[in-house]
């Protein structure tokens, strides 16, 4: 059953970061606001240097803001140690990479496992989420198989069922396809959107117009601010 789509899980308000360059100040994000709901399916767009790569740091709280609010989940970020943030990455957040990030010396079964290890569940627990997780996408035939002995479409399979295996609420995926042809890519967008229909909230950040239009919702950044948002 798709989740409730009129309740925010992501709540963003007046976030700004800036950097220092060259002695010049960059304002990667300019007083941005935005909310995202539980069972959304959207992409964040923008070319690069808009601020795209900083508004997923933040909403994956691998960074904080220089100034605004920040609510994941029902939980105030901005009033979350650093200490656990690592913890709330763990638990909230699936992170599916450009470039798969799997360990090339773990099998597709033993790289979906790892983050459960890290969240102490028992083996017996861990055996039956990674399992589930890899028949999700379709790779569990090749569960004892090195990323070295799979595709590059079966490597972000199996990149994905790592990302669902502790069942976070928020899917976060950084230009998923960028690195396959055109038609794994369709593939790998086609499990999003049963992922999406099963009632997973995903966020897409990419540059490609051609990946956002399969989106349901639009978010168009520029310069750091949000320039144009629609819904499909």
């Amino acid at each position: 059953m798709v989740t409730n789509k009129k309740t925010p899980i992501i709540s963003i308000k007046n976030m700004s970061q800036t950097y220092t360059l060259g002695g010049e100040t960059i304002h990667a994000l300019d007083n941005i606001s935005i909310e995202i709901m539980k069972g959304d399916f959207i992409s964040i767009i923008g070319p690069s240097g808009s601020g795209k790569s900083t508004l997923m740091n933040m909403i994956g709280c691998l960074d904080t803001p220089d100034t605004g609010w920040y609510d994941l989940d029902g939980q105030s970020i901005n009033e979350t140690p650093d200490s656990e943030l690592a913890t709330i990455r763990n638990e909230k957040i699936g992170f599916i990479f450009q470039n798969f990030n799997l360990i090339s010396k773990l099998t597709a079964y033993e790289n979906v496992e790892l983050p459960l290890i890290y969240r102490g569940l028992k083996a017996k627990e861990r055996k039956t989420a990674v399992m589930e997780a890899l028949e999700k996408v379709g790779i569990a035939s090749r569960a004892g198989h090195l990323p070295s002995q799979l595709s590059g479409g079966q490597q972000q399979r199996v990149a994905i069922a790592r990302a669902l295996a502790g069942n976070p609420p928020i899917l976060l995926a950084d230009e998923p396809t960028g690195a396959l042809d055109s038609k794994t890519g369709k593939d790998i967008l086609q499990i999003m959107k049963t992922l999406n229909e099963m009632g997973h909230t995903i966020i897409i950040i990419t540059h490609d117009l051609n990946i956002a239009s399969q989106t349901k919702r639009n978010v168009y950044i520029r310069d750091g601010k949000i320039t144009e948002e629609g819904v499909l």
